[in-house]
């Protein structure tokens, strides 16, 4: 099994946004939809399946389309392939169109803004909290059936983006090479010379942004100031231990990138490619997140994209998230209900008693300051 260093445990979801990270005004976007029944549906403007009139006609009008772009979805990224293949199972009338696994949020935006008016452009994305919160002007705002199941506070009012899986930033190591690390100051030392590497540029990328929050925290300083996870990495950098090498998969099975800062279920999923794989999540203070769903506002197939969205916070496909380890987005709620899958619940590791996540105001701050110093610090 994989070994974790934690002290305490969560049983139910991961309380992880507070409410004033997502107090969003809801943005206005354009025509507003028909009554429920109408004959003629604008998708592109429904808020919610009464828009279509029932999840049958949304079934319906998303199987008419017969297409679904995604972006940013690798099949190993907490169970995504098991879910992509699920859906293409339910729906085999609607191809699904998987673009550029392995981009950031950032470039998912950038996707869309290329590929505007396209029949090409993601019509979903998957998106670290910052860059969610940096481009709302971009979605367009649904509410999933289960919308009375998810925490107030992992989402967007209106629904522009919500919160559906997440997890802790941990460590994941090569066991065969290294001895567990205990703090954060040991992967600056000797034996992790050439071996440390996060998952992206932390300027673009939701996981890379959470390891400098992480570092940042575990080096005795607050979300309001990053500036201790940036010199972190610049003194691991100086060190020459930081690895410039993006994290997949391969690279973790061929032994490129043995140390490797990346959320906990992301880390845990390499057992599967390296038996000596292991992941710890220090001691301490916790640096926890959740990825978030939304819709493209010029979404080409603008049914299937709310489809998609009711299908990610099903029973079913929450239960798959579990399965890959994360922490979903309703578990509180189907905990209570009993639709949880109560052995994988079970099986989820302990956590840090304390946990971090950063505001709005702090991920816009930490965000900018990233942009200012990051390629000085490791450079």
């Amino acid at each position: 099994m994989t070994n974790f260093h934690r002290r305490a445990r969560i049983g139910a979801g991961i309380a992880l946004f507070t409410t004033a990270a997502l107090g969003l005004t809801a943005c206005a976007t354009g025509a507003e939809a028909p009554a429920a029944g109408s004959d003629e549906v604008d998708a592109a403007a429904a808020t919610s399946v009464e828009d279509f009139g029932s999840f049958a006609e949304l079934e319906e009008a998303a199987k008419a389309e017969g297409q679904l772009n995604v972006i940013a979805l690798p099949r190993d990224w907490a169970n995504y392939g098991d879910i992509i293949d699920l859906f293409a199972e339910k729906y085999p009338e609607i191809t699904i169109n998987e673009a550029s696994p392995d981009v950031s949020s950032a470039e998912e935006i950038q996707a869309a803004k290329t590929n505007e008016g396209l029949d090409t452009a993601p019509d979903v994305f998957d998106l670290g909290l910052t860059v969610a919160l940096q481009n709302t002007d971009v979605f367009a705002p649904y509410q999933v059936q289960t919308w009375d199941d998810i925490p107030d506070a992992l989402k967007e009012p209106a629904g522009l983006f919500v919160g559906d899986y997440g997890g802790y930033m941990s460590i994941g190591y090569d066991s065969s090479k290294f001895d567990a690390p205990e703090s954060l100051d040991d992967l600056k030392g000797a034996a992790y010379k050439g071996a440390v590497a996060i998952n992206g540029d932390p300027t673009q990328a939701g996981a890379a942004f959470a390891a400098v929050g992480l570092a940042t925290v575990q080096s005795d300083g607050t979300l309001d100031d990053f500036q201790p996870g940036i010199d972190f990495f610049s003194d691991m950098q100086k060190a020459g231990n930081l690895l410039k090498v993006d994290v997949t998969t391969a690279t973790v099975a061929s032994g490129e990138t043995p140390v490797v800062f990346d959320w906990d279920y992301l880390n845990a999923s390499h057992k599967a490619d390296n038996e000596n794989w292991e992941v710890v999540v220090f001691d301490g203070t916790g640096y926890a997140g959740y990825y978030n769903q939304a819709i493209n506002k010029d979404a080409p197939n603008p049914a299937a994209a709310r489809l998609w969205q009711e299908f990610l916070y099903s029973d079913e496909v929450q239960n798959l998230w579990l399965k890959g380890g994360a922490r979903p987005a309703r578990m509180e709620a189907m905990t209570e209900a009993g639709t949880i899958d109560a052995d994988l619940a079970a099986a989820l590791p302990e956590v840090p008693s304390e946990t971090v996540v950063p505001t709005e105001e702090q991920s816009t701050n930490a965000g900018t300051l990233l942009g200012e110093k990051w390629a000085a610090a490791v450079q």
